[in-house]
Formats: C-alpha cells, structure tokens, sequence
C-alpha cells in the first residue's frame, strides 16, 4: 500500500439551479424511498437501460435524469445498495413528482453456497479477474463533480463542473489517466473569516487516485491484502445481482494509516462493486502525515474523519466507474485560540455517460493537474440553463437554502 498523493482542494462555491427541459431531452424526476418504511434513500443508481445514462438520487432521495428525445421509449432503472431494482418505461415525455418505492432484498447467508469458502479467498480471486471483468478498452467518461464546504454547520463553499475522463484499459495501471474541466459554476463565502488554506487529499482528480480497481496500490495488491483480515458476512444485492459482503480490518502497524472497510463483490462475476473504507484513526497523527501535505504557521489540525465510496456499475460484460465520493472531517485552531472549528469537505462525481468508440487522450496540457486550483477553472454567473442537457445530481434542500443565503450576501 503505497501513501497516495495530495491534490488540492480549492475551496469554493457554486449554485446548482433546476434547469428547464430543452428542445433535445427530456427529463425525469422524483423521490426515490424505502417501500417499507416510506424513508428517502439517498445515492440511487438511476440509468437507462442498454444506454451509458445515468445519475445518482442526492441526499434527500430526489433525482432528475435528462433523457436525449432520440431514446422516445425507454426504461429507467432504479439500483441500490441491498434494495431490489426497480423499472420505469417512459415515453419520450416530461415526467415529473415521480415517487419510486424500492423493497429492500434480503437472504440468509447459509442459504448460498459460498465461493472458495474464505472471505480471503474471494478477495484474491476478484483480484485475479479485474482485466476479465473491467473496461479492456480506452474509455473517455463524462461525469458531475460537486466540492462542499460546511464550517460547523454552515455551507461556506460549494464548486460543481461537467468533467471529461479518459481512462486508459483496466490491466493498465492509472499513470495516463487524465481529467479535463469542461465546464463550471462556484459561489464563495465572501466572509475573511471562512478562509482556510490548506492542502489535503480531493479535488476532481479523487476520480483517478481512488479508483481502487485501476490502482490496486490503495488496498488490492498482492502485499497489501496480507496487511487486513477479512471476514464474509453477508450476502445482499445490488443491481438485482447477489454480492458477498466482505469486511476488511488491519492486522498489522505501519508507518503509516491503513483502512476499515466493507467490499461487495459480485458473487457471479467475482467483479468488485462497491468499495466503502475510512482511514483507521486510532492514530490521529499518521491520518494527518498522509492527507495534510500544508499549513499556516500556528494552525492546528486534527481528523476526524477520512472516508470514501467507490461503486461501480456492470454495463454487458464489464463493469465502469459510476461513483465515487469523500468524506473529510477535521477541525483547526490556532495556538492562541481556546475553540477549535469544525470543517467537512464531501467530494463526490457520478459518471453520466461513458464512450468506447473513437475515444481521444487528453492532453497534459488540458487535463486538470493536482497544482492547479479549481476556482480558476470556474465560472461565477449562472443562469437557469447553464448545465443544458448534462446530467447532474440534484442539489438537496440545505444545499438550496445554502446557495440563497450566500448569493444575498454577495
């Protein structure tokens, strides 16, 4: 396991509005909820079946997928983590206040024969099988990136842009995996006093490094595995397709911090789904040395928290990157100061369309670099049509209220 590198996270802010539907797509939206206990679920695969469309529910559960008008008849399907899927036939027409309800799977580990016996096992195997299991081709992904910053409980900065991704072949590692801005919105806090200048681990590029998959240094490699026990404790189901539940735990002390964390892997396939994992924070001052690379002179930092979720969703015979999001919990102070206060930093980007056909590297000089600051790359107007027909996850109702209030004290 090898300490990743740092990018820098600009903190910034931008508004996401609801755009109005356009000439070249239509669009469906609504909540998505436990069919049982009527509770939003929050992070829902939403695609169209047979095509590389697709979005994610946000935190309340709401959604709103742009449908190209080419596609007049087709199906949504709605996939989430230990819940049946579910799909929705649409016509080439607005659908709105859509309420999905989607009944939660559940199976008994003894009722299934378990492969290889061993949790260790599976994780090897699945190891074995990425190139089988994953893109063998270049692939160019575009998806929605979205950067907040809470300061106690108060949004002090949110930045959004629609990214480009090349992404070189799975049995290649990541090193010409490249990132381009297309396009963006921000809105800052204009407060002095919500100005924190500090590198740590994020940024666009968390699509590149925390593919765990691709870069199998994270937690895959052959001398990392031996680092965590492994214990099988379930069987659930994503996208109608039974995955083993393996949770991982360090087992030895490095010089540096290893993860806690929960795979699903496929359990026909043995192709990994879903990655949920946090630096283990027993040693606070370790979790600092990897992910804060710099600070003002008399700041004093600690984490909390340092989390991530890497999903991926199986499109005919291979699986892509669909989703992938951060978690940072820290608070700082300086030394002449009695409270300390409170940051979260949550980066996530949802892949919205994929292309295999005629695919083209981008450039160094274009992709987004770790030194390069992310306000410089966006905009700071918007207007209602400002994504167009780009997929986007939809802003909650706090991140709303968040971008109201900032904009009046601009």
């Amino acid at each position: 396991m090898k300490p990743l590198q740092s990018l820098f996270i600009s903190f910034l802010i931008l508004c996401t509005i609801k755009v109005n539907a356009q000439e070249n797509y239509y669009s469906v939206s609504g909540i998505i909820k436990d069919n049982i206990t009527r509770k939003p679920l929050e992070y829902v695969t939403i695609s169209v079946t047979n095509y590389n469309i697709g979005t994610v529910s946000n935190a309340d559960g709401e959604f709103n997928l742009k449908i190209p008008k080419s596609l007049n008849n087709a199906v949504v399907e709605f996939s989430h983590l230990g819940y049946r899927s579910f799909k929705q036939p649409v016509k080439g027409e607005n659908i709105n206040n859509l309420e999905i309800l989607l009944t939660p799977y559940t199976v008994l580990l003894k009722e299934l024969t378990v492969y290889g016996g061993d949790a260790r096992n599976i994780v090897q195997e699945a190891v074995k099988k990425i190139p089988k299991n994953y893109c063998s081709s270049m692939s160019q992904l575009t998806g929605f990136y979205r950067e907040t910053v809470q300061k106690r409980r108060n949004y002090i900065n949110i930045s959004e842009a629609i990214v480009d991704l090349y992404k070189t072949p799975y049995s290649e590692h990541s090193d010409f995996d490249r990132l381009q801005i297309l396009k963006g919105r921000k809105l800052l806090s204009q407060k002095t006093s919500d100005t924190l200048s500090v590198k740590l681990l994020g940024g666009p590029n968390l699509s590149i490094i925390m593919d765990i998959v691709k870069n199998p240094d994270i937690l895959l490699d052959s001398e990392t595995l031996t680092y965590f026990s492994f214990s099988l404790e379930n069987i659930t189901q994503i996208n109608d397709r039974d995955q083993y539940v393996i949770t991982f735990k360090p087992q030895v002390i490095m010089s540096y911090p290893l993860y806690i964390g929960t795979f699903y892997i496929d359990r026909e396939s043995l192709s990994f789904t879903r990655a949920e994992f946090q630096y283990d924070m027993r040693d606070r001052n370790k979790v600092s040395d990897m992910i804060l690379k710099r600070k003002p002179i008399g700041l004093r930092f600690s984490p909390e928290e340092v989390s991530f979720v890497v999903s991926y969703q199986q499109r005919g015979d291979v699986s892509y990157l669909s989703y992938i999001r951060s978690n940072l919990k820290f608070s700082c102070d300086w030394k002449k100061r009695l409270f300390s206060t409170n940051y979260e930093v949550v980066s996530e980007m949802v892949i919205t369309d994929i292309n295999t056909q005629n695919v083209t590297p981008i450039s160094r000089k274009e992709a987004f670099s770790s030194n390069q600051i992310l306000n410089d790359k966006l905009m700071d107007f918007y207007d209602e049509d400002f994504w167009g027909d780009y997929n986007i996850i939809e802003p909650t109702e706090s991140l709303e209220m968040a971008v109201s209030k900032l904009k009046r004290k601009q």
